[in-house]
């Protein structure tokens, strides 16, 4: 679903990918705001899964996670340390920087960032215990921020990591974060869950929903390593951070280890995957709005513009159709205001990007509540394919 609109938070977001002369900052533009109509960019030049069931370790293809309730962090790091690596990516100009990941099957399946991997051709991928593999790319998703690398699995202690709910994350919850930052390999921190349901710009302006905020310490080359319960669970995939100066400033950011369930074994069995697409932008409903539009409470998303032959406007969702000055910017007043999905209560854009990215598959068909001239009318719609990024195919 496109994304348009307004907001400013002066900050800065960092890939945690330590690069080889400097650490790239990208400028952080509404990361926690769905109005921008500059977005921050995951940029791909940045440098610095099905769920396993929990079954008991035993055989190599068991997932590795503790059964029996919390451990402490340092069984938890015992329990983990084979399974986590250091990715060192290449290309013919050499090395471009380095990153981490963890074992994600017993087919040699690594999960990592897109950004770790992106503009690479070949992988040195380095286990805890000193063995070094070579590694080849099988997918990599920009709008979801993960990619998998296959590796020949070496004699040792590298069972899969069990893939925990995260879902399930309470605020405050113990977290921790294992990986290679600048390059210090099997490197442990710990922290608690900030917050949850933040929001990462991807490419083309789109937004990774649900993304979880931590204050354990992750700083370059912590990109792609796993965010843990105290169960040895993976409940994220480390990815940026933000902050002023390009180093760690208290605030981490985490893909969730659902999306991972939802994104990887798409990108193992096909190289990609299909994220849903609406095809419009607008604006969250605020008070002045409401005022303006003559609404009766200050709740929804209001659609600014319609891709054209895009499925909102093959479904008939209506753009705005007047320009109005609202708090000093031009604002499409008139389009239909989105109130619900699938009878769902929407709030603001928030809403209904997670239900789509969580319950909605290309080629099916949603009914959208939305609110035209007063009225609650049920639109269907059939959701479409993302279109990918410039110059990807």
């Amino acid at each position: 679903m496109s994304v348009g609109g307004r907001g400013r938070m002066a900050n800065t977001v960092v890939k945690a990918w330590a690069v080889v002369a400097t650490v790239l900052v990208i400028a952080l533009a509404g990361l926690l705001y769905l109005q921008e109509s500059s977005p921050l960019r995951i940029s791909p030049s940045s440098s610095v899964i099905t769920s396993s069931s929990d079954t008991t370790i035993g055989s190599k293809s068991s997932p590795r996670t503790n059964l029996t309730g919390e451990l402490t962090p340092q069984e938890v790091f015992r329990l983990v340390e084979g399974s986590v690596v250091a990715i060192t990516s290449k290309s013919a100009q050499g090395s471009l920087g380095q990153g981490s990941g963890f074992v994600y099957d017993a087919q040699g399946h690594v999960v990592t960032n897109n950004h770790v991997v992106e503009g690479a051709t070949s992988f040195d991928v380095a286990f805890n215990d000193g063995d070094i593999v070579k590694g080849r790319l099988v997918g990599a998703d920009p709008y979801s921020d993960l990619a998998v690398i296959k590796v020949d699995l070496p004699q040792g202690n590298h069972l899969p990591l069990a893939i925990g709910d995260s879902s399930r994350l309470e605020i405050g919850q113990p977290i921790l974060a294992i990986g290679n930052p600048f390059g210090l390999g099997g490197s442990m921190t710990s922290g608690i869950v900030s917050q949850l349901g933040r929001q990462l710009r991807a490419v083309g302006g789109f937004l990774i929903v649900g993304v979880i905020q931590i204050d354990a310490a992750v700083n370059p080359g912590n990109s792609g390593g796993p965010l843990l319960d105290l169960s040895g669970r993976v409940v994220g995939v480390n990815t940026a951070i933000a902050s002023g100066t390009g180093a760690f400033s208290g605030i981490g950011f985490t893909i969730p280890s659902n999306m991972v369930k939802r994104v990887v074994p798409s990108l193992i069995s096909t190289g990609t995957f299909k994220h849903p697409f609406v095809g419009v932008s607008g604006i969250d409903v605020t008070p002045e709005i409401a005022e303006a539009m003559g609404l009766k409470e200050a709740r929804g998303f209001m659609i600014e513009n319609v891709t054209p032959d895009g499925p909102a406007a093959k479904a008939g969702l209506k753009a705005g159709n007047r320009s109005q000055n609202i708090d000093g910017v031009q604002v499409q007043l008139g389009g239909d205001v989105v109130v619900g999905i699938e009878n769902v209560k929407v709030r603001k854009l928030d809403d209904i990007l997670l239900y789509l990215e969580e319950n909605a598959s290309v080629g099916q068909t949603v009914t959208f509540q939305v609110l035209r001239e007063g009225k609650i009318l049920d639109i269907r719609l059939t959701v479409g394919e993302r279109p990918s990024p410039t110059g990807r195919q």
